[in-house]
């Protein structure tokens, strides 16, 4: 992304993804001179970053969905483990009086312990535990035995017909009923342990990222420790501890105007959200030397983080997930800056950067040339089927070289010795830091003005490891 400086140092001088106007794709060792211009420079040439990313965990969660793991019919389901409709006796049997009896209909035994059970008609039906006529009609107590209809029917204490009424005291069908001791439907119920959409959510499957590799952070081999991260997992702003903003008109005669409230942290990720709307600038003056000043309005805004002044490093592996927006006018980027000297002798790399169909992977120095850079750069076209997919990004930077992947897949490879300036000094022997933003329109971003908004770049972690 190809910023314009001053004199002044490179916070605002340096040409973020500074890219070139008319891009050139070069070879591994090839050089591209990027022009960087001034302040007032309205062309840049240069490159940017690259590309894709996958996902981690989507929609789903991490809990089982519908169906669960124990979905409708689980462990006990209809027809549990009680007896079934009809309790423990059939008609005449040996207890109370409720319909269904003991357990409800389903119980341990489907349509067992049959209607009777424990249930109407229980201890004592009509006729009670002796039937109409006792022993004999006419027996030693009145119809009505012991309990007629209810707890004493008429009749009296004992029933007609002695001491035991026909169906004895357990009822036909014994203690368990036609059905036996399983339910209908089994253990589990329809569905199964896990309901539709797994244990992860849309896009990944259990334990997976947005990009759609293992969500546990896992130090690479070569690699010692996890050096920094920001996984963006508590909701609201971004941490202070790890971010920092650029703020207003920045560079590269872009349309936006930074501010830190285009960025938050929602269901996992870091949001960075481009919007169509107009906002006076404060620093106007029609007087003014350069754009910053001579708008008098801002007509989109955005935001800009940065680790500077917080965290910058030397050396490691860089990793981001994130999914871009590729309408006309957009210009994401991840890329980083060294900490001392003026763009473009202080290094910038750019890991990731997109502009009109295109992503870039991007490496420049400084040249004899104030605010002039030599750029390495590589490019791969992308279409709005890739840009639905989170990607990942990466760069290996050591000793030797810088390399810059997407999804695994080698874009640039440059030798620390090929990106020097012109004085011999090397940019890419001292710490840098980071800058994530969305930037619209300007030197390389093209015209927005047909694009509906608002345009949200999706960032799930960012990592460094050394």
């Amino acid at each position: 992304m190809v910023r314009h400086g001053t004199a002044g140092f490179h916070s605002l001088q340096r040409s973020s993804h500074f890219s070139p106007s008319l891009f050139a794709v070069v070879s591994i060792s090839a050089l591209v001179a990027g022009c960087g211009g001034s302040e007032n420079s309205t062309s840049s040439v240069g490159g940017g970053s690259s590309v894709p990313g996958g996902g981690s965990a989507f929609g789903g969660g991490a809990s089982a969905a519908s169906g669960g793991n124990t979905s409708t019919g689980g462990s006990s389901a209809t027809a549990s483990s009680a007896p079934a409709l009809g309790g423990a006796s059939e008609t005449g049997g040996a207890s109370g009086t409720s319909t269904s009896g003991v357990k409800l209909t389903g119980g341990r035994s489907s349509f067992g312990e049959s209607t009777g059970g424990a249930g109407t008609g229980a201890i004592a039906a009509t006729g009670g535990v002796k039937s109409t006529g006792g022993a004999g009609s006419g027996g030693v107590q009145s119809t009505g035995g012991v309990q007629s209809t209810g707890s004493a029917g008429s009749g009296g204490v004992a029933p007609a017909g002695g001491t035991k009424a026909t169906g004895g005291t357990t009822a036909t069908g014994g203690n368990k009923a036609t059905g036996g001791a399983a339910p209908t439907a089994g253990t589990n119920g329809t569905g199964g342990t896990t309901g539709p959409g797994n244990t992860a959510g849309t896009g990944g499957a259990t334990g997976n990222d947005f990009c759609g590799r293992a969500a546990a952070v896992t130090v690479p081999t070569g690699y010692t420790k996890l050096a920094w991260h920001d996984e963006f997992d508590a909701d609201g702003a971004p941490s202070s501890t790890n971010w920092g903003y650029e703020t207003g008109f920045v560079r590269n005669n872009e349309l936006q105007w930074y501010q830190s409230k285009n960025a938050s942290v929602a269901g996992g990720l870091l949001h960075i959200t481009a919007k169509r709307e107009r906002l006076a600038n404060p620093n106007y003056n029609a007087s003014g030397s350069d754009y910053k000043t001579t708008r008098q309005y801002a007509d989109y805004t955005s935001a800009s983080l940065t680790t500077s002044g917080k965290q910058s490093w030397k050396f490691g592996r860089f990793l981001m997930c994130g999914k871009i927006p590729i309408s006309s006018g957009m210009w994401p980027a991840w890329w980083a800056l060294g900490v001392s000297g003026e763009w473009p002798s202080n290094g910038e790399i750019d890991m990731m950067e997109f502009y009109k169909g295109k992503i870039l992977a991007n490496v420049a120095s400084g040249t004899s040339t104030r605010w002039v850079a030599k750029w390495f750069s590589a490019t791969k076209a992308v279409d709005a089927t890739w840009a639905a997919s989170y990607h990942l990004w990466r760069m290996d930077w050591d000793t030797n070289a810088i390399k810059l992947y997407v999804d695994d897949t080698l874009l640039n490879s440059v030798s620390l010795t090929d990106v020097v300036n012109a004085d011999g000094s090397s940019p890419f022997r001292q710490n840098a830091y980071m800058i994530v933003n969305l930037a619209l329109g300007g030197d390389n971003g093209g015209d927005p003005s047909s694009t509906s908004f608002p345009q949200d770049y999706l960032i799930d972690y960012i990592r460094v490891f050394q």
